[in-house]
């Protein structure tokens, strides 16, 4: 009965999320320059509080068995994200900035913590991997170790196996085919939307 709980609230979660925009389905340009029948706007997060919440409480879970002392999400559509789950489960969180202060202590990485200490990474979508791999970076040259994270979703073109490569342990709520399932079986998408997001996919695979 639990998991059918859990099923039924995950399934709910992806059915608010597209309803609110945060799953797309046209013609949209990634920042790779491809154009992809789906897009993924969890910026929108900020914006739906209960949500927002409800992300924070599903990546959490994912890494229930994981070893860390802090957090840190991959900025900038994980660091809310990121925020709750410190707050609502007292866990400390370090902020990995993106471009350097040119005054003040000039740090990468702000918050509290020991040499050494282990940092989880929350991130909201992954593709390549490559915002992690650069989180990962900075967090060690901080001093952090890092070595696995959780992911909300992720959009099966390869970056696992990239992240696997570079001996990283991600661990995903939801893979592209999940989400897919979930909003063919609700009757939000049609079999034919289905079937073009997943040859999409399948034909920009970026690491196997």
């Amino acid at each position: 009965a639990v998991v059918s709980t859990q099923s039924t609230g995950k399934d709910e979660f992806v059915k608010e999320l597209y309803k609110h925009g945060a799953i797309k389905f046209g013609e949209y340009k990634l920042k790779s320059g491809i154009m992809s029948p789906v897009y993924f706007d969890l910026r929108a997060l900020v914006s739906l509080p209960r949500l927002l919440r409800d992300a924070a409480s599903l990546l959490y879970s994912a890494a229930q068995d994981m070893n860390y002392s802090c957090i840190c999400g991959v900025p900038y559509t994980a660091l809310p994200i990121a925020t709750v789950i410190s707050v609502d489960h007292d866990i400390p969180m370090v902020i990995r900035r993106k471009e350097m202060k040119d005054y003040g202590t000039k740090k990468m990485v702000e918050g509290i913590f020991e040499q050494g200490d282990e940092c989880l990474i929350i991130e909201d979508v992954i593709t390549t991997g490559g915002s992690i791999l650069e989180t990962v970076d900075v967090l060690n040259q901080a001093g952090l170790k890092a070595g696995s994270g959780v992911v909300l979703l992720d959009r099966q073109q390869g970056g696992h196996v990239n992240l696997a490569n570079n001996k990283f342990n991600i661990r995903s709520v939801f893979s592209i085919s999940d989400i897919l399932d979930i909003l063919l079986r609700g009757g939000e998408i049609d079999q034919e939307t289905v079937t073009k997001t997943m040859q999409f996919i399948q034909d920009n695979i970026l690491y196997s």
